[in-house]
């Protein structure tokens, strides 16, 4: 008898404790601290065509700025990453071999023109007296040829002043474009000979010389059009988006390793100048508009190579995995893994759930 008791008090402890058990578990469980949940929501998105590119110059953007004379440089005041504005002296030759020839042809033009105003003075004299008959008509010709002559001696002397003039304009090597300096590829005090080409001094990028070219598969060309809007993002700045707009599209493809691709020009239309030219993007060209489910970007989080969201459920949050697709102004569009109906924690900033997760499907 004392042992059916015994039996009876251990069955109803029993008993108690798994209704308890199953009461705890049926209560709702707290979530993180701060968090609150919010439903997908349905927006009409852009369809993307998404490739890899490539930041590179414009055609023309990269100016190699050289000597038209020969000398010593006298000056060079840029460095490699200076701006300079079109027009700014970059360097300066020795202008005193220059000097010495224009002070050579201003001697020489007015030497010829002392000649010319002689012969002008001896035809005229000859002039008057042949119209007297008291010298030969052959002689006031030939005076005549000789003013024609000294005219053109002295037309001579001028355009070679002019030259040399011309010449000491090119002392003053000058920027032709606004751009940074790339490279410097002489120094103070160097020889330059300008005899067949000109020495390069410095290369200068222009601003706004980047493009970013893209390779767009040829199962997607045909989606992608001229001005199409495209956001890109490059390892240098995983977190800011690049604007952009494709400028036009190659007529012919290009084929590596047995892949047809196309190549995309895209006109970057912000911050360009953060980028550098050979850098790698991740290019969205914006083709079309469809209706997608869309969350915050705060609330999908990443395990690897794994995106997932945290639910509200039974038992406490539940993470569930998901697949996402574009980006855009804050939101994510949510392809697969959660329908509008679930209430999706939209975690404040470093939060975690309070509780356990539960796998999906667990």
């Amino acid at each position: 008898m004392r042992h059916s008791w015994i039996a009876i008090v251990l069955v109803l402890v029993a008993g108690a404790a798994t209704g308890f058990y199953f009461w705890r578990s049926n209560e709702p469980r707290p979530v993180v601290a701060g968090a609150r949940a919010v439903h997908p929501e349905w927006r009409m998105v852009g369809t993307t065509v998404n490739a890899t590119g490539t930041v590179r110059l414009r055609v023309g953007s990269e100016v190699r700025v050289g000597s038209q004379l020969s000398g010593i440089v006298k000056k060079l005041k840029v460095t490699v990453g200076s701006h300079v504005h079109a027009g700014d002296v970059i360097a300066e030759i020795d202008d005193a071999p220059i000097q010495a020839r224009l002070a050579q042809a201003e001697a020489q033009t007015q030497l010829d023109g002392a000649s010319m105003e002689h012969a002008q003075v001896n035809y005229e004299r000859a002039r008057r007296l042949a119209s007297e008959q008291l010298i030969p008509v052959q002689e006031e010709q030939d005076l005549q040829l000789a003013l024609a002559e000294a005219k053109a001696r002295y037309e001579k002397s001028l355009r070679d002043r002019d030259l040399v003039k011309v010449d000491l304009g090119y002392v003053a090597i000058r920027a032709p474009i606004s751009g940074a300096v790339a490279s410097v590829s002489t120094q103070e005090g160097e020889t330059v000979a300008a005899s067949f080409t000109a020495p390069t001094f410095v290369t200068i990028i222009g601003d706004n010389s980047l493009q970013l070219v893209a390779m767009v598969d040829e199962t997607d060309i045909a989606n992608v059009k001229h001005g199409n809007p495209v956001s890109f993002t490059v390892d240098s700045y995983p977190s800011r988006d690049f604007p952009g707009i494709v400028e036009s599209i190659a007529p012919k493809a290009t084929i590596v390793s047995g892949v047809v691709n196309y190549e995309v020009t895209i006109d970057i239309r912000k911050d360009a100048q953060l980028l550098k030219p050979d850098m790698t993007a991740n290019v969205s060209v914006r083709t079309a508009q469809h209706n997608a489910l869309l969350l915050p970007t705060t609330t999908v989080q990443r395990d690897g190579d794994q995106c997932f969201v945290y639910i509200t459920g039974r038992n406490g949050p539940e993470r569930k995995p998901v697949v996402v697709g574009t980006k855009e102004a804050g939101m994510f569009e949510i392809k697969r893994g959660i329908s509008q109906s679930d209430e999706v924690l939209l975690l404040p900033a470093g939060g975690a759930a309070t509780n356990q997760p539960t796998k999906s499907g667990q």
